[in-house]
């Protein structure tokens, strides 16, 4: 079947925002009496907020306070946002134009709910290049579960098998294999996992990297 679109994440993928992120929640849980782990951060990676909540409840207990901990995170990562900005990860808008010029349809599946999605996507200047984001307040399951990709996929207008999806994380590669997709892994602060890898049609360095490889797949259909 003939490739139509290309489903991108956005943290850690599109945007160099995952160190923001632990750099805000290390902060935020500091001031709190309480210390991010690397390893406990590595499986927030991908993760709705009702997951992460989850996974703080297991590693802290269930008195954790996150939804103050969320907040305060939020507002703690919208100010380096906008006092720092956010850099693009290379080869972003290589891969956009690529993808423009071959005249496939693009979509965002992010497990960010949706308002957080906007401002990332506005203040890295590439909002406009996506005709559908979905984010993770707007299905019942996120990474793993393949209700991100699919959703996405309706709204374009696309089966699921002509989709190719780029991601990051282990959880997001898992996603797009239960979607029946194409899933392309760009690793970014995860290990890559040998097991989720081999879910992966391809594993490549960066974003410029993954080109030939939506070329190849093109060709291919």
């Amino acid at each position: 079947m003939r490739i139509r679109a290309v489903i991108l994440d956005i943290d850690g993928l599109m945007i160099d925002s995952e160190r923001i992120s632990q750099r805000s929640w290390s902060e935020v849980m500091h001031q709190a009496g309480y210390e991010l782990t690397e390893e406990v951060y590595l499986q927030m990676i991908g993760r709705t907020e009702k997951d992460v909540k989850q996974i703080l409840a297991n590693v802290y207990g269930e008195v954790f306070p996150f939804e103050r901990m969320y907040h305060q995170r939020e507002e703690t990562f919208l100010h380096i946002l906008e006092s720092e900005g956010i850099p693009v990860k290379p080869g972003l808008f290589e891969l956009l134009d690529w993808v423009e010029s071959k005249k496939l349809k693009m979509a965002v599946a992010t497990s960010t709910y949706c308002k957080l999605a906007e401002r990332k996507l506005l203040a890295a200047g590439i909002r406009e290049r996506f005709q559908v984001i979905v984010a993770g307040d707007e299905v019942a399951h996120g990474k793993p579960a393949p209700d991100l990709f699919l959703s996405a996929a309706r709204r374009i207008g696309v089966d699921a098998p002509e989709c190719v999806v780029l991601e990051d994380s282990q959880a997001g590669i898992q996603a797009a294999y239960a979607a029946g997709m194409t899933a392309i892994l760009v690793p970014d602060m995860q290990p890559v996992d040998e097991q989720v890898a081999r879910l992966a049609y391809r594993v490549v360095p960066s974003l410029r990297e993954a080109i030939p490889v939506l070329e190849e797949l093109t060709r291919a259909a």
